[in-house]
Order: structure tokens, then C-alpha cells, then sequence
């Protein structure tokens, strides 16, 4: 079995566990997943499998589109709602056309640390183990590219964006620092990844879908995803 997998991973697992309830439908152990999506976020998650596997770098650099859901009220460890809600006192909430100036300083390529949360190793250590330890890590801004970010409805405190960017992006680092440009609180309360490159949202399998399926149907095999990813066959 040598093709990708467009998998809708839902809220509440891992994509390490859902690459595990993929392996058990398929029986695929050679495979793997471009991309990690958080927990709490559901949406598309590419899984790579056979030969394919040989794609996920190439995969990762493919642009990303996220439907973002965002208060500015509040704030936490982790800048979204995995950790417990801290509230964040904000004299004058800021106005619709404040907002939308503040959120062209983060358009193009941009600088952006990463949460201490996160994946990002440090000294062969991942950050988030750092910080679970007590030592949370300063981690140095790191260029970024967005190249879209459209607001779609803000009603305060609560906003909804939705992005289009490059790799290595932390959606969660964004809402921190439009709030800090605001001074404000900002935290993740809703992420759904709509694409990644040419795979889409509408296109993608949900794991009960899955598990009824035959591969014909759901597997996108090598050949195509090279087509689609714009590479000349082999």
C-alpha cells in the first residue's frame, strides 16, 4: 500500500494515536503522519504510507490553511485551552479597526519563538518536557511565513481567523503575540486545519468512515500524490 491518506483527525487524540488507529484499519505498519496537529485541534492530518512515507518532508513543507477561534480575555501556560483559563484584566477592549491593523504586522514573513510547550527540541530535549520538569525554556524567535491571515468575525473578546502558512507555525504563539500587540490576553480556543497543500478539509476521512471503507476508496495512490504535489514521477 504506497499512497497518502487525507484523515479528518478528530479532537481529542493525538496524531500519534491516530496514526495508530490508521495502522490497525490498514495494516500498514510502514507509515507515518506530516504534520503534528494538537489534541485539542481536528482537521486534516496527512498519513503517509509505504513508499510514500519517503514524502512526509516534502509534505511538511506544503502551505497549511487553519480556521482559528481565539479569546483575548484570557490567557494560559500553553496559550490555548489544554491548560487551565488565566483572565487578563483589559481596560479598553480594542476596536474592530484596531485589531485589523495590528494582525498586518504579521503578514509575510515574520519573526516567532515557539511556545515552551511545544515540540521544539532543546539540547536533545523537546521543550514541553523541559517545562513539565520545572526548567521552561527560552526559545528565540524563528522566521515564519504567513501568507494569509483574514479575520472573519471578532466580537469581543472572542475572534475567529483564518491562516495560511508556512512551516513550522504555531498558531498559539500567534494569538499570543496579537495579544500582546494589543495588550491584551490571547488564547487558542479552536483550531480546525482546512488544507494541507492540495489536501483538503471536504476531501478528508473520518477513522469510523475509514474502518467501512475499501483502499480503493479512501488510499491516494503514489502516483497521483506526485501529480498533485507538482514532482515528476519516477
Amino acid at each position: 500500500m504506497n499512497g497518502i491518506i487525507n484523515l479528518n483527525k478528530p479532537a481529542g487524540i493525538s496524531s500519534a494515536r491516530a496514526l495508530d488507529r490508521v495502522r490497525a484499519i490498514t495494516g500498514q505498519r510502514r507509515s507515518g503522519h506530516a504534520g503534528t496537529l494538537d489534541p485539542a485541534a481536528d482537521g486534516v492530518l496527512v498519513i503517509c504510507l509505504g513508499k510514500a512515507t519517503k514524502l512526509v518532508e516534502a509534505m511538511m513543507d506544503q502551505p497549511k490553511v487553519y480556521r482559528t477561534e481565539a479569546r483575548l480575555d484570557v490567557t494560559s501556560e500553553s496559550f490555548d485551552s489544554d491548560r487551565p483559563l488565566i483572565s487578563v484584566a483589559v481596560q479598553t477592549p480594542p476596536s474592530e479597526a484596531r485589531l485589523r491593523e495590528s494582525l498586518r504586522a504579521f503578514r509575510g514573513e515574520i519573526q516567532q519563538a515557539p511556545p515552551a510547550i511545544s515540540a521544539v527540541k532543546v539540547g536533545g530535549r523537546r521543550a514541553y518536557a523541559l517545562t513539565h520538569a520545572g526548567r521552561p525554556p527560552e526559545l528565540p524567535p524563528r522566521p515564519v511565513r504567513v501568507h494569509e491571515l483574514e479575520l472573519l468575525s471578532y466580537e469581543w473578546p472572542r475572534l475567529t481567523l483564518r491562516i495560511t502558512c508556512g512551516r513550522g507555525f504555531y498558531v498559539r504563539a500567534l494569538i499570543r503575540d496579537i495579544g500582546a500587540a494589543l495588550s491584551c490576553g490571547g488564547c487558542l480556543t479552536g483550531l480546525t486545519r482546512l488544507a494541507v497543500g492540495p489536501f483538503r478539509f471536504e476531501q478528508a476521512w473520518s477513522l469510523a468512515a475509514l474502518a467501512k471503507a475499501a483502499p480503493a476508496d479512501y488510499l491516494i495512490e503514489l502516483p497521483r500524490v506526485l501529480e498533485l504535489l507538482g514532482h515528476p514521477r519516477p
